[in-house]
């Protein structure tokens, strides 16, 4: 066993999931932190790749010795929930982690409506109203807060505050009947609670109240059509209109299938930016709930020959809305009954008993502020279990002053040549006017001077795991799962992933003159086009050696070496991120086209990472706060 039992000794063991792992980021941060009586024990983690699996296989299984399962398959997937229950095998789960895709609303690149990676949240909020965690930490890229003018900000708490506690269903519900009965008709009442049955029921109770539900709304549309002949409600277009569009309603699961059906298509066919990607959206818009409720609506307003009462006709309107609300939109509309009742205060005290997480607002944190070298803004939502502190910030370990720059980060790495493969570190002399900016720190970054401090690189080189970890075995790096299985490895190198691609003299020229500029602006680019140098490429970075990097991405080339003037290798990016360098990217070091979609080749693993220092500091802060 490669745990150190003087490590676990005394200490309470916290488990945790990672969901979408990736590289593993999350889990590297959550495995380094630690208390005085509290340390991490991962359990399980889930990603979609092949190649996310065998890297954590080879790091978690292999180097570090532990039994931690891994599920590779879609979130999506109708099996999925199944198998996360089987792997687990009843053990209770304190902690859920995990970023879902965040491509199509990134601030980086072009956003993507009707995107299938935008309703990632939903399938891993119903991993969390499954296991009930004390805590959970969504990760996502800051761009999503702006999404759709904070609509999908909003989407997600009250997605969040829509996790109910089981045990608290019954008494609200007759405190809820008794109020609706006092203030509302006896059809808005029975709509309401079928609603509420609905929502909070597990999957085959929802659809018998959905379809009391709708039978509801079937009776009240007979009511306010009776006075219409028998003839006319047959040839109507607008009453045809409200029944058909209540059928629609009804057989949601069958419009979201062709909805899931069509947006994966679009995926598989990059249909995005052509003269396909408009008509498929409005018809995926077309059969959206939303779409089909106001279509019902505007056909009731077209009909002006019902002959019923207007509040009959407006209550009836107001319960087709109320289908496509979430559970905390309807816990709204109920407040202005109980205001109505005089009743807002139990009400309110009702809600909070019902409501299973709390979560103050989304926290924004960049991961400079954690000792990583990189200014990386990401977004958090960390829903606290009621029983549980509420989390409403994650202090930074670094301040200002004491941020790590890139030159402390890769200044040791600048030993490769163009078109090679170092195994071995080698010496470098470091530049005298960037010489001063390497400081001896503790592992978060901040700047020491005990005899545990270290440089970043040597903090990188030596690792961050010593205090829990003895490897069952040296890092090793081995191309795919099959190789893995055969025991065809490769472990005798003592740095892994730095590696440079052949540069012709065109490109090592371009990047010394975009180098000489800094920037890859307007200047810059007369300047190639003059020299027959032009790329088509949209974006180049220079590292700058006394700050922080930019965002770390997933293209080698977008950033070009602060004095080498060349890509930067894994390793390197891998150091931006704060990786070890005991830690071993598997798989292809690159691929071009879509195949980066589905192979997640080295650099993909780096760049789509949670930076472990940053996610040492969440969870960290969660070890503080969690209780028994």
């Amino acid at each position: 066993m490669a745990e150190r039992q003087d490590f676990i000794k005394g200490k309470t063991p916290i488990t945790f999931v990672d969901l979408f792992a990736g590289a593993g980021g999350i889990s590297e941060g959550f495995l380094q932190a630690y208390t005085p009586d509290k340390y991490f024990k991962f359990v399980l983690a889930t990603d979609i790749n092949e190649n996310c699996e065998l890297t954590h296989i080879v790091r978690y299984n292999r180097q570090f010795g532990l039994d931690t399962k891994f599920i590779t398959e879609d979130i999506m997937s109708p099996s999925f929930m199944d198998k996360i229950m089987e792997a687990l095998n009843g053990q209770t789960i304190d902690v859920v982690t995990g970023g879902p895709s965040c491509q199509s609303f990134s601030l980086s690149g072009r956003r993507r409506k009707f995107d299938k990676r935008d309703n990632l949240f939903l399938h891993y909020l119903a991993v969390i109203r499954k296991l009930r965690p004390k805590y959970f930490v969504m990760e996502n890229v800051k761009g999503l807060l702006t999404k759709d003018k904070g609509r999908f900000k909003d989407a997600i708490m009250q997605e969040i505050r829509s996790i109910i506690d089981d045990t608290k269903v019954p008494s609200f519900l007759v405190y809820l009947a008794k109020m609706l009965s006092r203030t509302s008709s006896v059809f808005v009442m029975n709509c309401f609670i079928s609603k509420v049955y609905m929502e909070v029921s597990n999957d085959a109770d929802a659809e018998a109240y959905k379809d009391t539900f709708f039978g509801h709304l079937e009776q009240q549309f007979k009511t306010i059509t009776k006075s219409i002949e028998y003839r006319d409600s047959k040839s109507n277009t607008d009453v045809a209109t409200v029944r058909h569009g209540i059928s629609l309603l009804k057989r949601r699961k069958q419009r979201e299938e062709i909805t899931s059906k069509i947006i994966n298509e679009k995926a598989f066919s990059d249909v995005d930016n052509d003269a396909f990607v408009d008509a498929i959206n409005d018809f995926i818009e077309f059969i959206d709930d939303d779409s089909i409720s106001m279509q019902i609506l505007g056909a009731l307003d077209a009909f002006k020959d019902l002959g019923a009462k207007e509040e009959d006709i407006r209550e009836f309107k107001d319960m087709v809305l109320l289908y496509s609300l979430t559970l905390d939109e309807t816990f709204s509309k109920l407040q202005l009954f109980a205001q109505k009742d005089n009743t807002e205060e139990e009400f309110e005290e009702h809600l909070d008993s019902i409501r299973l997480y709390k979560v103050d607002r989304p926290i924004v944190v960049n991961s400079s502020n954690y000792g990583v070298p990189q200014n990386r803004e990401r977004v958090l939502f960390i829903g606290c279990r009621k029983d549980q502190p509420l989390i409403t910030e994650i202090p930074a370990t670094v301040t200002d002053a004491e941020k790590v720059t890139v030159y402390e980060a890769i200044h040791d790495l600048d030993f490769i040549d163009n078109g090679s493969t170092e195994t071995t570190y080698k010496k470098v002399q470091n530049e005298k006017n960037l010489e001063c900016l390497i400081k001896r720190r503790s592992v978060q970054g901040q700047i020491a001077d005990d005899e545990n401090a270290l440089t970043y690189s040597e903090w990188s080189k030596q690792g961050r795991f010593g205090h829990r970890f003895i490897f069952e075995r040296n890092p090793f790096y081995v191309k795919n799962i099959e190789d893995l299985q055969s025991n065809l490895f490769y472990e005798s190198p003592v740095l892994y992933n730095h590696q440079t691609s052949y540069q012709s003299a065109d490109v090592k020229k371009r990047l010394e003159v975009i180098a000489s500029y800094g920037s890859y602006d307007s200047d810059c680019k007369n300047e190639l086009a003059s020299l027959g140098l032009e790329s088509n490429k949209r974006n180049y970075t220079v590292l700058d050696p006394a700050g922080q990097s930019p965002t770390v991405v997933t293209m080698p080339d977008d950033f070009i070496h602060y004095s080498a003037h060349r890509a930067m290798t894994v390793r390197e990016m891998a150091r931006l991120q704060s990786f070890d360098d005991s830690f071993v990217f598997q798989g292809k070091r690159s691929t071009g086209g879509n195949k980066r979609k589905s192979e997640i080749p080295q650099y993909t693993l780096v760049g789509n990472a949670v930076p472990p220092l940053m996610a040492r500091a969440i969870a960290n802060t969660i070890l503080k706060a969690i209780m028994p």
